[in-house]
């Protein structure tokens, strides 16, 4: 069974960084795309920031410059660098994958994790 586990979030001020990252375990024969959502309550999920297998990124507009998204294949992590944080990034952030296993290609959610950010 495939699962994506993040860590990182939590509290901080207006101005700080925080690093999320994510791993995947399980059965994985190999991952396309990675990259992470976040959703603030009464929000619609949306996309922060997503990063091919070969290295290619995109960033929502609201955090380029601010944020960068990286991966190691090998060790089927992706981590997302936030600097510059505002109290508009409060949001709980998730891990996505698009993940092959067992021959199948299905995109996989982590639990989330929260970030919170104070003015």
């Amino acid at each position: 069974q495939v699962q994506l586990v993040e860590s990182g979030g939590g509290l901080v001020q207006a101005g700080g960084s925080l690093r999320l990252s994510c791993v995947g375990s399980g059965i994985i024969e190999s991952i396309d795309d990675m990259g992470w959502y976040r959703q603030a309550p009464g929000k619609q999920r949306e996309l922060v920031a997503k990063i091919s297998s070969s290295g290619m990124t995109t960033y929502a507009d609201s955090v380029k410059g601010r944020f960068t998204i990286s991966r190691d294949n090998v060790k089927r992590t992706v981590s997302l660098q936030m600097n510059s944080l505002k109290p508009g990034d409060t949001a709980h952030y998730y891990c996505n994958g698009e993940i092959w296993s067992s021959g199948w290609l299905r995109a996989y959610w982590g639990q989330g994790t929260q970030v919170t950010v104070s003015s």
